[in-house]
């Protein structure tokens, strides 16, 4: 069970890694943005190349983090019933999600985006506008990775929740990442208030 705990350590921290370097894409993607305004607004330079590069930093942008937000828990979670539930019964209902729903549509996405890329690349896909960017597979690339960064971050999820159903008590802390509400948690005690 230690083992477990340290391969999802080790894919969180991968996942984690890739997530906060493709964040730094938000930089060049507002420079871009106001570059392209202005230029519009007070020069009357239209550029299509500059909106579809626009575009494509926020596809990458959102496809390189999503895995990182599922990783820090920062996803959408319907709260009204989960902080409900004890702390095995989120493990279950955790561990049926990323089996049933999250796993099969990553496998779907990475069997189909795979296919999606290579036909892009072999057919030297571009911009169906006419200024438009070329190599439309490097972006379209972007899709199978995001995906498959999201499949490591589930199964990742699924090794500590199987650590906290099944493992030794000493393990449940460490494997409890996300199975308990901000207000469910340990607070330490606050030092007493000194005059």
């Amino acid at each position: 069970m230690d083992t477990l705990i340290k391969v999802s350590d080790a894919l969180n921290r991968f996942v984690s890694a890739v997530g906060k370097l493709a964040s730094w894409l938000a930089i060049p993607l507002m420079l871009v943005i106001i570059f392209d305004v202005v230029s519009r607004r007070f020069f009357v330079l239209g550029s299509t190349k500059l909106q579809e590069l626009e575009w494509h930093l926020h596809a990458v942008l959102f496809l390189m983090c999503f895995a990182f937000a599922y990783v820090k828990d920062s996803h959408v979670r319907i709260e009204l019933l989960r902080d409900r539930f004890s702390g095995r019964l989120k493990a279950w209902v955790e561990i049926f999600g990323m089996l049933f729903f999250l796993t099969p549509y990553c496998v779907v996405i990475l069997y189909f985006g795979y296919d999606f890329v290579v036909r892009s690349y072999l057919s030297h896909e571009v911009s169906s506008a006419l200024t438009g960017l070329t190599h439309r597979w490097v972006i379209k690339a972007f899709v199978p990775l995001g995906f498959g960064l999201l499949a490591l971050a589930a199964l990742s999820s699924i090794l500590r929740n199987l650590v906290y159903l099944f493992g030794p008590e000493r393990l449940h802390g460490p494997a409890s990442l996300h199975l308990y509400s901000t207000s469910e948690m340990e607070m330490p005690d606050k030092p007493p208030a000194t005059s």
